[in-house]
């Protein structure tokens, strides 16, 4: 039996943990948004031409890689977040700094082509080897003369004829 109360000490949960996750929640989106330089540099791909992102360029002096490091720091400085500093780069460089392509659009492609291809061919395969195995292209001859009709033994009777006459 119910205590005569209980609804109210539900309720009173209930407006705690609401109160909690309005706390927890602004703290968590704000930390997920916060990206470190190093995070943005391997998300944009260095433009000299070697191929790395600007985190991992490997020339010391990089007339790309070096300069874009003391943009994002700087930018990271005066407040601003991860995916605006991404956005600023991405519309000054166009969709090739990025060094993943966007989940967005025909982007979307690259990410499943890959994984839509590997399913499709095995499938394929999947459906070729359940064809080899109901429809063997030699199948084995029937080993008794009986189930074969008596055909054989008038084929036996030719043969030695032909051979006895010298066809």
């Amino acid at each position: 039996m119910a205590r005569p109360n209980s609804g109210g000490r539900l309720a009173h949960a209930a407006m705690l943990v609401a109160i909690a996750l309005a706390l927890i929640v602004p703290i968590a989106v704000r930390a997920a948004a916060t990206v470190s330089a190093q995070q943005i540099e391997e998300s944009l791909t260095c433009q000299c031409g070697c191929g790395l992102t600007v985190a991992n360029c490997n020339h010391p002096n990089c007339e790309f890689s070096v300069p874009a490091r003391e943009q994002i720091e700087a930018m990271l400085h005066r407040g601003m977040t991860g995916p605006q500093v991404i956005a600023f780069f991405r519309h000054k460089y166009g969709e090739k700094i990025l060094s993943a392509p966007t989940t967005t659009g025909f982007n979307l492609l690259a990410w499943v082509m890959p994984f839509a291809a590997l399913l499709g061919g095995g499938i394929f395969v999947a459906l070729a080897i359940g064809r080899w195995r109901a429809h063997p292209e030699n199948p084995a001859p029937a080993l008794d003369s009986a189930a074969r009709g008596g055909a054989d033994d008038e084929m036996r009777r030719r043969l030695e004829r032909d051979l006895r006459e010298g066809f």
